[in-house]
């Protein structure tokens, strides 16, 4: 697996640690979907503006979001023995410092929740409506008990 990183903002400082734990959830959710880990992802961090921006280009909403997932389709270019890009991942650090504190947890386990949900959006998962939104659920839990990242952290 090939995670690339792109830090856009200055607001919040990305450690190594966090990266570090951002690949496990990542690695994580492809051997729980995929089994195999021959994929690339990007994962840019941006602030509240950029990410307000990028919703409303792209999901015609003016208004800050946590996280935005880009999946790309590539079922008709997959070839044997090659990284397949799986698609872009945007998360809001900002955002993601103020929902940790709001839900009494660590901004690092936000960020782990964050990414173990856009991976799930990446391979196919949605939440628009009440049986697929249990789905994803049920599937990021079971990322983030697999790698004992609780709530409480």
């Amino acid at each position: 697996m090939e995670l690339l990183i792109d830090n856009r903002q200055n607001e919040i400082a990305i450690t190594q640690k966090l990266i570090d734990d951002i690949k496990l959830v990542a690695k994580e959710c492809l051997l729980l979907e995929r089994e195999s880990t021959d994929f690339e992802v990007s994962i840019s961090f941006v602030n509240n503006e950029e990410i307000k921006r990028l919703n409303s280009a792209y999901r015609h909403k003016d208004t800050e979001t946590d996280v935005l997932s880009f999946p790309l389709d590539n079922e008709d270019f997959l070839m044997e023995d090659q990284v397949t890009m799986l698609g872009d991942i945007v998360i809001s650090v900002e955002k993601a410092k103020t929902q940790a504190e709001e839900l009494g947890h660590s901004f690092d386990r936000e960020i782990l929740y964050l990414t173990a949900h856009s991976m799930l959006h990446l391979l196919g998962y949605d939440h628009m409506n009440e049986e697929d939104k249990t789905e994803m659920r049920q599937r990021e839990k079971t990322v983030m008990k697999n790698l004992k990242i609780f709530r409480n952290e």
